[in-house]
């Protein structure tokens, strides 16, 4: 018999919707129901692609003798993190106070008017591995609100109170002013700034892996904000190690287990330290990262190797994440048929069976392909054996080589597809929809790829339409045909910034109106009651506001936004919005943490920059123009801003700080001032 999740759209809902656990979902009737009852809440945190809260589920909230305990002395609350962040920052807040590590699934027992009381993450059925079992946690909750709770109420009371204490960190206004030949304001701030641009820079020399690319050690994240803050420190400053970081890690990762070799596209992470085991589940918010990454990385070094791995990305996207109406899916999940990996795994045999035995020693040689594999006596594809390498074995032209692996890859991958698929996460979320789009957008421009750009236009016209109120703020997620949940901080503001790149990259005035009026609503309604920075959330049912000050493997909210203000300031000449957008980046850099708020040190690395914009007169669609366009996108440029003027004739004038040169009307005068 199916629960009340049976109504819901998000599809991590929908997965508990026939346990014999009678969830409500997040909402007044949850806690209604349990102060009715004077039974605590215990809230169950997850997603869809998350592999242990699976395990969890299957083990517990599938298990009629738990249910049977946890639906007469609790009452169950399961939310989706994607749909209600807000809902996630908080508890995971409250856990962390109480020295739990974090994680998902996320669970938290609160009473009944929402405080937190007790947290843990996953837990199993019975006593294992020196945890206790999940029965046993439910028994001593509920024994202890019976007898004890007094004690209870004292530490969530701490524990609110903690929360909701003001920040210390307020941050610093910005007054940008006249500029010297370094592109230091007059006022002193630019020093700060080019100090915590330094330390993080240190320190990111200090964490590096210096064999195998990235970051620290086991479990290892690719970070995409850190990695482009880098490109732009290497951008402004010239630094050849800020680059070379970059490139070793993107190179690492492309030929690594955490790539899907055969379909294109990311895992979120890997589990050992040199990318060759990953976990499987795949994110849209990381592939469109690492598309904008590649692209990038393709224009400065002139490489085709990371311009075939962007290319990969967003051919995965079109075939497996599209979802109805031109919007992306949020993700897929590690598992197939109940395990972890099954659908990306081979076996020695696997590959014997479909190539002849020259092209099967070949491919099990180019991607280390033997029996018994690393992960659980298979093999994750991974490029051990380079086409060059290959080729100087055999004494073949690399060019045969790298086509007859090309073609046998291509037989795997047809095999593979007739696997059972890993399930779907079809839901559109906004804020990771914005980006894929930036990142299509950009890309697009960059490698050549008109037809990427219209994707970015369609996702766009999607959210925009089929994701807003009548006041014209976004929902966070759509599936099933309807909206669910209000957009945060991150939605709103890492919508405009999209919209702003898709407005350079068309000339369509459309985008850049559509990006002020989000901004003008994420400002009125996120607004920190300091006058600096912002909540994540507008008016909230929970017992303490987010306002999260650091990136995660996304872009903090506060820091699309002080980007996404930089633009529009640079846009509109107005310094307003300029002043604005430096005061949040340090109020970020201030914060603690700030040191490695790799977003936020990005937008420094702009703020550290003089102003820098390319005004295209004349009509956006027309040929002259779009050649113009296009040989400035073509660049490597981080700190451009395109504008349009749709007036007069095809012209382009480049203006840097207070200083504009003479319009140009020609694609290779143009590539010269720009290099000048």
């Amino acid at each position: 018999m199916a629960n009340r999740l049976a109504g819901e759209s998000s599809p991590y809902l929908l997965q508990h919707a026939g346990n014999p656990v009678d969830w409500f979902p997040w909402g007044e009737a949850a806690f209604e129901a349990a102060a009715e009852r004077d039974v605590p809440i215990l809230l169950s945190i997850g997603y869809s692609t998350c592999h242990w809260c699976h395990v969890m589920a299957h083990e517990s909230f599938e298990d009629r003798t738990i249910a049977a305990f946890l639906n007469e002395h609790f009452v169950a609350v399961k939310v989706d993190r994607e749909e209600r962040p807000d809902v996630d920052a908080v508890h995971m807040r409250a856990a962390q106070a109480m020295g739990v590590r974090g994680g998902w699934p996320l669970s938290v027992f609160l009473t009944p008017d929402g405080l937190p009381v007790f947290a843990g993450t996953y837990w199993p059925p019975e006593p294992r591995g020196g945890m206790p079992g999940f029965l046993q946690v439910l028994a001593a909750v509920a024994e202890a609100w019976r007898t004890d709770r007094r004690s209870l109420l004292e530490g969530a009371d701490r524990v609110a109170a903690f929360l909701r204490a003001p920040e210390e960190v307020r941050g610093g206004e910005w007054s940008e002013g006249p500029r010297g030949e370094d592109g230091r304001g007059e006022d002193g701030r630019g020093e700060d700034l080019e100090r915590s641009v330094a330390i993080a820079v240190e320190t990111l020399r200090g964490q590096f892996d210096r064999r195998n690319g990235g970051f620290g050690g086991a479990p290892k994240f690719p970070q995409p904000p850190l990695l482009t803050f880098l490109l732009r420190h290497h951008a402004r400053t010239g630094a050849p190690d800020a680059l070379a970081m970059v490139e070793q890690t993107l190179a690492a990762m492309a030929r690594g287990g955490i790539h899907d070799q055969l379909g294109g596209g990311f895992a979120r992470y890997s589990v050992d330290a040199r990318w060759k085991v990953p976990h499987f589940e795949k994110m849209l918010y990381d592939n469109a990262q690492l598309l904008e990454l590649y692209a990038d990385l393709a224009v400065i070094t002139g490489n085709r190797e990371y311009r075939v791995v962007a290319e990969r990305i967003v051919a995965w996207l079109e075939r497996e994440m599209l979802a109805d109406g031109g919007a992306f899916a949020a993700a897929l999940d590690a598992d197939s048929e109940g395990v972890e990996g099954r659908f990306y795994v081979w076996t020695e045999a696997e590959v014997d069976a479909l190539l002849g035995p020259d092209d099967a020693a070949l491919l099990k040689a180019h991607f280390g392909i033997r029996d018994p594999g690393e992960f659980e006596g298979t093999t994750v594809l991974r490029v051990v054996a380079s086409v060059d390498e290959l080729a100087a074995s055999r004494g073949e032209p690399a060019a045969e080589v790298r086509a007859r692996i090309a073609r046998a890859a291509e037989v795997m991958r047809e095999a593979r597809s007739r696997r059972v698929r890993p399930g779907r996460d079809g839901k559109v979320v906004a804020g990771w929809n914005a980006l894929a789009i930036h990142a299509l957008a950009r890309a697009g421009r960059a490698l050549g790829h008109g037809g990427w750009v219209a994707q970015a236009e369609a996702a766009a016209s999607f959210v925009l339409g089929a994701m807003r109120d009548d006041d014209g703020a976004l929902a966070r997620t759509f599936a099933r045909g309807r909206t669910s949940g209000a957009g945060v901080l991150e939605d709103h503001t890492a919508m405009a910034r999209a919209l702003l790149t898709l407005y350079g990259a068309t000339g369509e005035e459309r985008w850049r109106q559509e990006a002020r009026q989000l901004l003008d609503l994420a400002r009125d309604r996120f607004r920190h009651e300091s006058g600096v920075g912002y909540h994540d959330t507008a008016a909230t049912d929970l017992f303490a506001r987010p306002r999260d000050l650091g990136d995660g493997v996304t872009p903090s909210g506060n820091a699309l936004m002080a980007e996404a203000l930089l633009v529009l300031g640079t846009l509109e000449h107005d310094e307003d919005p300029r002043r604005e957008g430096g005061a949040v980046v340090r109020l970020l850099l201030d914060a603690p943490g700030g040191h490695l708020a790799g977003f936020a040190l990005a937008v420094a690395e702009r703020l550290l920059h003089p102003p820098r914009e390319l005004v295209l007169a004349g009509d956006p669609a027309s040929h002259a123009v779009t050649a113009l366009r296009d040989v400035a996108l073509a660049r490597f440029d981080p700190f451009l801003v395109v504008g349009h003027d749709p007036g007069g004739a095809p012209s382009a004038t480049v203006c840097e700080g207070f200083t504009c040169h003479l319009p140009v009307t020609g694609p290779r005068e143009l590539a010269a001032v720009l290099e000048a």
